[in-house]
Protein backbone atom coordinates (compact mmCIF):
# COMPACT_ATOMS: atom_id res chain seq x y z
CA UNK A 1 0.00 0.00 0.00
CA UNK A 2 1.33 3.47 -0.91
CA UNK A 3 2.54 5.60 2.11
CA UNK A 4 1.64 9.04 0.21
CA UNK A 5 -2.14 7.65 -0.92
CA UNK A 6 -2.90 7.27 2.98
CA UNK A 7 -2.30 10.98 4.31
CA UNK A 8 -3.40 12.60 1.37
CA UNK A 9 -7.12 15.07 2.12
CA UNK A 10 -8.45 18.21 2.26
CA UNK A 11 -6.26 21.46 2.67
CA UNK A 12 -5.26 21.41 6.91
CA UNK A 13 -6.29 24.07 8.77
CA UNK A 14 -6.14 24.63 12.25
CA UNK A 15 -9.73 23.92 12.96
CA UNK A 16 -9.08 20.49 11.66
CA UNK A 17 -5.64 20.27 14.10
CA UNK A 18 -8.05 20.77 16.86
CA UNK A 19 -10.66 18.17 15.68
CA UNK A 20 -8.03 15.38 14.99
CA UNK A 21 -7.11 15.99 18.88
CA UNK A 22 -10.50 15.05 19.96
CA UNK A 23 -10.47 12.16 16.82
CA UNK A 24 -7.73 10.69 18.42
CA UNK A 25 -5.66 11.05 15.06
CA UNK A 26 -2.23 11.53 15.53
CA UNK A 27 -0.55 14.62 14.23
CA UNK A 28 2.40 14.47 12.15
CA UNK A 29 5.18 17.30 11.64
CA UNK A 30 8.10 17.95 10.46
CA UNK A 31 10.21 20.61 9.13
CA UNK A 32 11.10 22.43 5.67
CA UNK A 33 13.15 25.61 4.45
CA UNK A 34 12.99 24.87 0.76
CA UNK A 35 10.90 24.01 -2.51
CA UNK A 36 12.16 20.61 -3.06
CA UNK A 37 11.82 19.55 1.16
CA UNK A 38 8.18 20.97 1.14
CA UNK A 39 7.14 18.81 -1.85
CA UNK A 40 8.55 15.73 -0.69
CA UNK A 41 6.79 16.13 3.12
CA UNK A 42 3.55 17.72 1.19
CA UNK A 43 1.69 14.61 0.69
CA UNK A 44 2.42 12.68 3.90
CA UNK A 45 2.58 15.13 6.89
CA UNK A 46 -0.31 17.48 8.58
CA UNK A 47 1.99 19.99 9.01
CA UNK A 48 5.25 21.32 7.89
CA UNK A 49 7.11 23.66 10.63
CA UNK A 50 9.52 26.25 8.40
CA UNK A 51 11.64 26.63 11.65
CA UNK A 52 14.72 28.30 12.57
CA UNK A 53 16.22 25.23 12.79
CA UNK A 54 17.48 26.28 9.63
CA UNK A 55 20.51 28.02 10.88
CA UNK A 56 21.95 24.99 12.58
CA UNK A 57 20.69 22.53 9.69
CA UNK A 58 21.26 24.49 6.83
CA UNK A 59 23.47 27.55 7.48
CA UNK A 60 26.23 26.24 9.16
CA UNK A 61 25.94 28.05 12.67
CA UNK A 62 26.36 26.49 16.35
CA UNK A 63 22.73 27.07 17.15
CA UNK A 64 19.74 29.29 16.34
CA UNK A 65 20.62 32.55 17.97
CA UNK A 66 21.78 33.65 14.79
CA UNK A 67 18.78 33.11 11.99
CA UNK A 68 17.40 36.53 11.53
CA UNK A 69 13.18 37.64 10.23
CA UNK A 70 14.98 38.18 6.67
CA UNK A 71 16.37 34.48 6.66
CA UNK A 72 12.86 33.25 7.81
CA UNK A 73 11.48 35.16 5.10
CA UNK A 74 13.07 33.69 2.66
CA UNK A 75 13.28 30.31 3.86
CA UNK A 76 8.97 30.77 4.07
CA UNK A 77 8.51 32.10 0.63
CA UNK A 78 10.72 28.85 -0.44
CA UNK A 79 7.90 26.42 0.89
CA UNK A 80 4.81 28.40 0.24
CA UNK A 81 5.29 28.89 -3.00
CA UNK A 82 4.62 24.82 -3.35
CA UNK A 83 1.08 25.32 -2.25
CA UNK A 84 1.28 22.85 0.28
CA UNK A 85 -1.65 21.46 1.31
CA UNK A 86 -0.11 20.34 4.89
CA UNK A 87 -0.46 23.81 7.53
CA UNK A 88 2.45 25.74 7.32
CA UNK A 89 3.93 27.06 10.33
CA UNK A 90 6.71 29.56 10.68
CA UNK A 91 8.82 30.24 13.84
CA UNK A 92 9.26 32.91 15.05
CA UNK A 93 13.61 33.41 15.22
CA UNK A 94 15.07 34.92 18.23
CA UNK A 95 14.32 38.91 19.11
CA UNK A 96 11.26 38.92 16.56
CA UNK A 97 8.69 38.49 19.48
CA UNK A 98 10.76 40.30 22.48
CA UNK A 99 10.66 43.97 22.00
CA UNK A 100 6.85 44.27 22.65
CA UNK A 101 3.64 43.29 20.66
CA UNK A 102 3.87 46.01 17.83
CA UNK A 103 6.99 44.20 16.84
CA UNK A 104 5.67 40.97 17.31
CA UNK A 105 2.59 41.81 15.17
CA UNK A 106 4.64 43.33 12.66
CA UNK A 107 7.03 40.40 12.29
CA UNK A 108 4.15 37.43 12.51
CA UNK A 109 1.60 39.44 9.96
CA UNK A 110 4.43 39.48 7.62
CA UNK A 111 5.02 35.75 7.59
CA UNK A 112 1.02 35.14 7.45
CA UNK A 113 1.43 37.55 4.17
CA UNK A 114 3.90 35.18 2.81
CA UNK A 115 1.63 32.34 2.63
CA UNK A 116 2.03 31.13 6.57
CA UNK A 117 -1.42 29.34 8.69
CA UNK A 118 0.24 29.93 11.76
CA UNK A 119 3.29 31.23 13.61
CA UNK A 120 5.56 29.65 16.51
CA UNK A 121 6.98 31.40 19.40
CA UNK A 122 9.59 29.75 22.45
CA UNK A 123 8.89 30.32 26.07
CA UNK A 124 5.92 30.39 28.64
CA UNK A 125 4.45 32.95 30.88
CA UNK A 126 6.87 35.39 30.23
CA UNK A 127 5.46 35.64 26.46
CA UNK A 128 2.10 35.42 27.17
CA UNK A 129 1.27 39.16 26.56
CA UNK A 130 2.99 38.57 22.73
CA UNK A 131 -0.08 35.39 22.39
CA UNK A 132 -2.93 37.19 22.99
CA UNK A 133 -1.76 40.09 21.01
CA UNK A 134 -1.33 37.64 17.67
CA UNK A 135 -4.49 35.98 18.88
CA UNK A 136 -6.31 39.49 18.77
CA UNK A 137 -4.72 40.02 15.10
CA UNK A 138 -6.24 36.80 14.16
CA UNK A 139 -2.73 35.19 14.15
CA UNK A 140 -2.92 31.47 14.99
CA UNK A 141 0.09 30.86 17.20
CA UNK A 142 1.40 27.43 18.49
CA UNK A 143 3.41 27.62 21.88
CA UNK A 144 6.64 25.96 22.73
CA UNK A 145 8.02 24.37 25.60
CA UNK A 146 10.38 22.80 27.68
CA UNK A 147 13.85 22.43 25.48
CA UNK A 148 13.36 25.62 23.80
CA UNK A 149 16.26 26.30 21.50
CA UNK A 150 16.58 29.75 21.80
CA UNK A 151 17.35 29.61 25.53
CA UNK A 152 20.27 27.31 25.12
CA UNK A 153 22.63 29.99 27.43
CA UNK A 154 20.49 30.19 29.82
CA UNK A 155 20.12 26.11 30.01
CA UNK A 156 23.63 26.00 29.67
CA UNK A 157 23.50 23.84 26.79
CA UNK A 158 20.66 21.66 24.74
CA UNK A 159 19.45 19.59 28.02
CA UNK A 160 16.63 17.98 28.72
CA UNK A 161 14.44 20.30 30.94
CA UNK A 162 10.76 19.59 33.68
CA UNK A 163 13.26 17.05 35.56
CA UNK A 164 13.33 18.81 38.72
CA UNK A 165 9.92 19.33 40.50
CA UNK A 166 9.74 23.04 40.17
CA UNK A 167 10.11 22.92 36.52
CA UNK A 168 8.02 20.60 35.97
CA UNK A 169 5.41 22.35 37.63
CA UNK A 170 6.17 25.07 35.91
CA UNK A 171 5.47 23.50 32.69
CA UNK A 172 2.50 22.57 33.25
CA UNK A 173 1.68 25.69 34.36
CA UNK A 174 2.68 27.54 31.45
CA UNK A 175 0.94 24.82 28.94
CA UNK A 176 -2.44 25.62 30.54
CA UNK A 177 -1.57 29.40 30.21
CA UNK A 178 -0.90 29.00 26.29
CA UNK A 179 -3.57 27.19 26.42
CA UNK A 180 -5.76 30.29 28.06
CA UNK A 181 -4.12 33.16 25.88
CA UNK A 182 -5.16 31.41 22.86
CA UNK A 183 -2.30 29.03 21.36
CA UNK A 184 -4.06 26.50 19.05
CA UNK A 185 -1.24 23.77 20.10
CA UNK A 186 2.10 23.34 21.74
CA UNK A 187 5.33 21.64 20.96
CA UNK A 188 6.66 19.67 24.27
CA UNK A 189 10.52 19.45 22.98
CA UNK A 190 13.05 17.40 25.47
CA UNK A 191 11.23 16.65 28.79
CA UNK A 192 10.41 13.64 30.49
CA UNK A 193 7.73 11.73 28.82
CA UNK A 194 5.62 11.30 32.00
CA UNK A 195 5.75 15.08 32.44
CA UNK A 196 4.40 15.38 28.31
CA UNK A 197 1.45 12.93 29.14
CA UNK A 198 0.30 14.82 31.85
CA UNK A 199 0.27 17.94 29.33
CA UNK A 200 -1.19 16.29 26.72
CA UNK A 201 -4.00 14.33 28.87
CA UNK A 202 -5.05 18.28 31.08
CA UNK A 203 -4.86 20.25 27.66
CA UNK A 204 -7.87 20.66 25.15
CA UNK A 205 -5.28 21.65 22.93
CA UNK A 206 -3.17 19.36 20.89
CA UNK A 207 0.41 18.79 21.64
CA UNK A 208 3.88 17.93 19.35
CA UNK A 209 6.00 15.91 20.88
CA UNK A 210 10.07 16.07 19.98
CA UNK A 211 11.63 14.18 22.35
CA UNK A 212 8.62 13.86 24.88
CA UNK A 213 7.84 10.46 24.51
CA UNK A 214 4.91 8.66 22.99
CA UNK A 215 1.61 10.31 24.51
CA UNK A 216 1.82 13.32 23.02
CA UNK A 217 -1.12 14.03 20.15
CA UNK A 218 1.67 13.98 17.29
CA UNK A 219 5.57 14.38 16.60
CA UNK A 220 7.55 16.60 14.78
CA UNK A 221 11.00 15.86 13.76
CA UNK A 222 13.51 17.49 11.37
CA UNK A 223 12.89 16.59 7.88
CA UNK A 224 17.06 16.28 7.73
CA UNK A 225 17.18 13.99 10.84
CA UNK A 226 14.43 11.64 10.12
CA UNK A 227 16.30 11.10 6.09
CA UNK A 228 19.53 10.55 7.39
CA UNK A 229 20.70 13.61 6.17
CA UNK A 230 22.87 15.01 8.73
CA UNK A 231 26.39 13.76 9.99
CA UNK A 232 27.66 13.15 13.44
CA UNK A 233 25.83 13.30 16.69
CA UNK A 234 22.28 12.19 16.32
CA UNK A 235 19.97 13.46 19.38
CA UNK A 236 18.12 10.23 21.59
CA UNK A 237 14.56 11.11 20.26
CA UNK A 238 15.52 11.28 16.42
CA UNK A 239 14.76 8.17 14.47
CA UNK A 240 16.23 7.91 11.22
CA UNK A 241 14.59 5.57 8.52
CA UNK A 242 16.91 6.42 5.43
CA UNK A 243 20.71 6.87 5.00
CA UNK A 244 20.30 9.86 2.76
CA UNK A 245 23.47 10.94 3.50
CA UNK A 246 25.43 7.95 2.53
CA UNK A 247 22.74 7.07 -0.61
CA UNK A 248 23.04 10.91 -2.03
CA UNK A 249 27.02 11.06 -1.61
CA UNK A 250 26.38 7.53 -3.72
CA UNK A 251 24.79 9.24 -6.55
CA UNK A 252 27.48 11.89 -6.60
CA UNK A 253 29.92 9.79 -7.14
CA UNK A 254 28.46 7.76 -9.55
CA UNK A 255 28.04 11.00 -11.57
CA UNK A 256 31.80 12.03 -10.95
CA UNK A 257 33.25 8.70 -11.74
CA UNK A 258 30.73 8.73 -15.37
CA UNK A 259 32.28 12.06 -15.61
CA UNK A 260 35.74 11.62 -15.55
CA UNK A 261 35.10 8.12 -17.48
CA UNK A 262 33.38 9.51 -20.45
CA UNK A 263 29.98 7.57 -19.71
CA UNK A 264 28.56 10.88 -19.10
CA UNK A 265 26.90 12.39 -21.08
CA UNK A 266 25.94 9.82 -23.39
CA UNK A 267 23.36 10.20 -26.66
CA UNK A 268 20.36 10.20 -24.44
CA UNK A 269 21.20 13.20 -22.24
CA UNK A 270 22.37 15.28 -26.02
CA UNK A 271 20.99 17.27 -28.20
CA UNK A 272 21.30 16.97 -32.14
CA UNK A 273 21.94 19.18 -34.81
CA UNK A 274 19.23 19.45 -37.77
CA UNK A 275 20.57 17.28 -40.18
CA UNK A 276 20.55 20.17 -43.06
CA UNK A 277 23.25 21.98 -41.44
CA UNK A 278 25.51 19.25 -40.19
CA UNK A 279 27.51 19.60 -43.80
CA UNK A 280 27.86 23.60 -43.20
CA UNK A 281 29.11 23.46 -39.31
CA UNK A 282 32.03 20.75 -40.32
CA UNK A 283 33.01 22.52 -43.16
CA UNK A 284 33.39 25.62 -41.05
CA UNK A 285 36.65 27.16 -40.21
CA UNK A 286 37.91 30.13 -38.10
CA UNK A 287 38.11 33.56 -39.39
CA UNK A 288 42.19 34.68 -39.50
Amino acid sequence: MSHIAQSEGPRVTVPLIQQWKGEGRRLVMTTAYDAVAARIADPVVDMILVGDSVGNVCLGFDNTLPVSMAMMNHHLEAVTRTRPRALVVADMPYLSFHLGPEETIRNAGGFMQRGAGAVKLEGGAKRIDMVRALVDCEIPVMGHLGLTPQSVNVMGGFKVQGRAAADALRLLDDAHALQEAGCFALVLEGIPSELAARATETLRIPTIGIGAGPHCSGQVLVFHDLLGLIQGHKAKFVRTYVDGFAQLQDGMARYAEDVRSGAFPGQAESYALPQALQAAVAAWTPKS
